[in-house]
């Protein structure tokens, strides 16, 4: 996607932009020669996480554009209000937003305590709703004005809240300020959408989280896929496109955009979908899988084989894995070999075996049919693509879930 200079002169306001998403954004903004607003709070270097509003501006210098990096915690108005107006100052105006600062916990009802869940909230929803109440009226002095959103399209099925319903909310509060700000001000031709990835994207944060699993950036593709398909929203007459839930990849495409392998981590791996995908996508996900080498699950009985998978794991089990995973797994077992099992890599050397954990209560539950479990374990059926196509029902600690697959691939198939 080829900068055409069209935002050159430009200004862009982008929340959270010092690093990730937001930063590829202002950097793809920054080539035609546009003014880039870069609102966050990291002024001082995070322990795990690179990158601060300086480092980023200076990245948006070095790429063509002007940068204003303004220390701003979303959460508070008056700090907002306060890097609105020095944006106006210093570059007479804002003519587009991006609401991209966002918190992320994947954990359900009981793990999510009351001060994750209104941080989630206060950033997500609330700020997203405050910046752009505060923005708007210099939006409408602005003869292309827009506001893109990096949430997701709403689809209200129970599969995308079960699991992790604090950060759903959160999420999808984003997506109804495009759903209703999109009509609210198309009159003053404000262009209002939403974009969001169909499959995962690999930022600091995402390594941060999974922690620093190489596999995991495999699966993943680039901040890049969704800086041009923004710069392309952002580009278009604001007053014919507003009130979209758009995915990167449909943008592109439509762009004209034929290659996306260029935009992967790395060639050659099954890319790892992202939430909230509209409801045909896990379907067409489970298929483009098994095309890539997962098979599809059968009936038949699966003899001793679970018993036999939790052996295997046995002979793994040590200090190293549960000092890189600090989980408790439970799995509920229906079929033939239907029952319960556990595998504990939270305490001591780490323990499996039938039954439920001898030590607290599970980190994450999983449900699923004994074929499956067996073939998932053998490699044969992906985890993402279990997880997909509802072979594999979860509750829990997704991000700990993940951590599992690690333990999959390093149990020879010989021994299954």
């Amino acid at each position: 996607m080829l900068n055409a200079g069209k935002l050159a002169g430009r200004t862009l306001f982008i929340t959270g932009a010092s690093r990730g998403i937001g930063k590829a954004i202002a950097v793809k903004a920054a080539r035609d020669g546009a003014n880039i607003v870069i609102a966050a709070k990291t002024a001082e270097p995070h322990p795990k996480l690179p990158g601060t509003i300086y480092t980023a501006a200076k990245e948006v210098e070095d790429a063509g554009g002007k940068c204003l990096p303004c220390v701003v915690d979303i959460q508070h108005e008056d700090q907002v209000k306060s890097a609105v107006e020095e944006a106006v100052k210093a570059f007479g105006g804002i003519d587009i937003l991006i609401n991209n600062a966002s918190a992320i916990s994947l954990t359900g009802t009981l793990e999510t305590p009351m001060k994750r869940y209104d941080l989630m909230n206060n950033i997500n929803t609330r700020g997203t709703y405050m910046v752009s109440r505060t923005c708007i009226p210099y939006l409408k002095e602005s003869n292309n004005p827009h506001i893109l959103n990096l949430s997701p399209p709403l689809s209200m099925q129970s599969k995308w809240f079960r699991g992790h319903v604090a950060y759903s909310i959160a999420k999808y509060g984003m997506s109804m300020c495009v759903l209703g700000m999109a009509d609210e001000f198309q009159s003053d031709g404000i262009a209002v959408n939403a974009l969001w990835p169909r499959t995962a994207i690999w930022t600091a944060a995402m390594n941060m989280l999974g922690g620093g699993e190489d596999a995991l950036r495999k699966q993943c593709r680039t901040p890049d896929i969704i800086a041009d398909a923004a710069y392309a929203i952002l580009t278009k007459d604001s007053r014919s496109y507003t009130g979209n839930f758009a995915m990167d990849e449909d943008v592109l495409k439509e762009a004209g955009v034929t290659d996306l392998d260029q935009y992967a981590c790395e060639l050659g791996h099954d890319l790892l979908p992202d939430f909230f995908l509209p409801d045909e996508d896990p379907v067409a996900v489970r298929k483009k899988m098994e095309q890539a080498g997962s098979k599809p699950a059968s009936s038949g009985a699966a003899g001793n084989q679970v018993a036999k998978v939790f052996e295997s794991i046995q002979g793994l089990l040590g200090e190293t894995y549960v000092a890189s995973t600090k989980a408790v797994y439970q799995f509920e077992l229906k079929g033939d070999e239907a029952g319960q099992w556990y595998l504990d890599l939270k305490n001591g050397a780490g323990s499996a075996g039938s039954g439920t954990p001898p030590e607290g209560s599970p980190d994450v539950t999983m449900r699923m049919d004994s074929v499956d479990f067996v073939k998932m374990f053998k490699g044969e059926l992906k985890p993402t693509a279990a997880f997909m196509s509802g072979k594999l029902k979860m509750d829990g600690d997704l991000m700990k879930a993940m951590k599992l697959e690690s333990l999959m691939k390093n149990i020879p198939p010989a021994k299954l």
